[in-house]
C-alpha cells in the first residue's frame, strides 16, 4: 500500500482554520455568558475600566471577569488598553454584542447555537437513528434565539420593503383585511403587522403552545386589540376568508409543505395572496457554497429544520436551503400558479404567491 503524501501547505491552512473555528466556538459560549450575565451591557455603560471596577459594578466575581474579558479581547470582541490596564467596548463591538433589537446584534444566533450544544446528546441520537425531532424537543434557548434572530430582520424589512413589494397588499392592509400569520412562533411578525395596520385583523397560528403563550403576552403588553393567537398546525387553520397569508422562515420546517400550502390556498379568498419568506438560497449546492452563510444555514438545517420536518406527517425535509425552484414546485403542487421574488436581503428571499 503506497504512502499518502500530504500537501503541508493545505494541511497547515486547514488546521489553522479549524483552530480558528475552535477558538470561535469558545467565543460563542463566552459571548452567551456575557449576554445573559449583562457583562457587555455593563461594560458599555461604564466605559473603559479594569476587571476590578467592572466587578464592583456588576457584582460578578473579579477573577472570572478578568479571564472572560481577556479571552474576549483576544478574540477582538472587546478592546484592551495595556497601558491603562482597562477593557472597553467600541461602538462597533457594542452593535454586534449589545444592541438588542438591531439587525447588527448577533446574540440571537449565539443563543440558538448554544441551544444545540445544550442538547448535543439528543442531536447525536437523532442524527444516528434518523428519527425526527419535533420543535418542542429543543432547548428553550432555541425558541428565544430564533425570535431574537428573526425579529430584528422583520422589524427592519417587513413594513418598509417586503409588504410594499407585493401587488396591492399594503393598500388592503391599510383599508382593513384579514391576515393569517402561519407558524408565527413568538409573534414578532404578527405583532408588527397589527401595530402598523390597525384596521386589519391579524391571526397568528403555531403548533407550539409555549410559543403561542409568549406571543399572547407580547401582544397584551403592546395593548393590541386587532390580534389573536391560536395553537394550530398549518393544516388545521380554520377558513376565515383571509385576504393575506404569511409564512416567515417556516415552510421548509413543515413535514407536508405541499399539504400546508394547499390548505392556505383553500382559506384565502379568491384574490388572496401568500407572502412566503424563506432563507436566501440558490437552486444548487455549488451555487450555495459561494454564499459565506451557507455553512450556517446547512448546519441549522441539519440540527433543526430537517429533523423537525421528519417528525411530522410526510416528512418531506425541504431543508433551509431549498431554493426558489424547489419552493416553486411545492407551491405549484399546492395549486398556486404565480410565484415571483419581489424582494430579498442577505438572509432571506420574499416570494409573492398567487393562484
Amino acid at each position: 500500500m503506497s504512502e499518502i503524501l500530504l500537501d503541508t501547505d493545505k494541511l497547515e491552512a486547514l488546521s489553522g482554520k479549524v483552530v480558528t473555528d475552535i477558538t470561535g466556538a469558545i467565543g460563542v459560549l463566552l459571548s452567551y455568558i456575557g449576554d445573559q450575565s449583562g457583562v457587555y451591557r455593563a461594560l458599555e455603560a461604564h466605559g473603559p475600566c479594569t476587571a476590578s471596577q467592572l466587578a464592583n459594578t456588576t457584582g460578578l466575581n473579579e477573577r472570572y471577569l478578568q479571564e472572560f474579558l481577556s479571552s474576549n479581547a483576544g478574540s477582538g470582541y472587546i478592546t484592551y488598553d495595556g497601558q491603562a490596564n482597562e477593557f472597553s467596548i467600541t461602538p462597533e463591538q457594542a452593535a454586534v454584542f449589545v444592541k438588542e433589537g438591531d439587525p447588527t446584534c448577533v446574540q440571537g444566533f449565539i443563543q440558538a447555537v448554544v441551544s444545540q450544544y445544550a442538547t448535543h446528546n439528543t442531536a447525536l441520537e437523532v442524527f444516528k437513528t434518523g428519527r425526527g425531532r419535533p420543535w418542542s424537543e429543543h432547548h428553550i434557548c432555541c425558541f428565544c434565539g430564533t425570535d431574537r434572530v428573526f425579529g430584528p430582520q422583520y422589524e427592519e424589512n417587513l413594513i418598509n420593503s417586503w409588504i410594499p413589494s407585493l401587488d396591492g397588499i399594503q393598500a388592503k392592509l391599510e383599508h382593513g383585511c384579514k391576515v393569517v400569520d402561519v407558524a408565527c412562533g413568538h409573534g414578532s411578525s404578527t405583532i408588527l403587522m397589527a401595530e402598523n395596520f390597525p384596521n386589519s385583523t391579524i391571526h397568528g397560528f403555531d403548533s407550539h403552545e409555549p410559543s403561542i403563550e409568549v406571543a399572547r403576552e407580547k401582544a397584551k403588553g403592546a395593548k393590541l386589540s386587532n390580534i389573536e393567537f391560536f395553537t394550530n398546525t398549518a393544516k388545521e387553520i380554520p377558513n376565515n376568508g383571509y385576504n393575506f397569508a404569511c409564512i416567515f422562515d417556516a415552510l421548509h420546517d413543515m413535514g407536508d409543505p405541499v399539504g400546508a400550502a394547499k390548505h392556505i390556498n383553500d382559506i384565502l379568498v379568491e384574490d388572496g395572496t401568500l407572502m412566503l419568506v424563506e432563507p436566501m438560497a440558490a437552486d444548487t449546492l455549488e451555487e450555495n457554497l459561494d454564499n459565506p452563510l451557507s455553512a450556517l444555514f446547512y448546519g441549522f438545517s441539519t440540527l433543526v429544520c430537517i429533523p423537525c420536518s421528519k417528525a411530522q406527517e410526510v416528512g418531506l425535509g425541504l431543508g433551509a436551503q431549498a431554493g426558489q425552484a424547489r419552493l416553486t414546485k411545492v407551491l405549484n403542487q399546492a395549486g398556486f400558479t404565480q410565484v415571483q421574488r419581489t424582494a430579498e436581503t442577505h438572509t432571506n428571499m420574499i416570494l409573492e404567491v398567487c393562484v
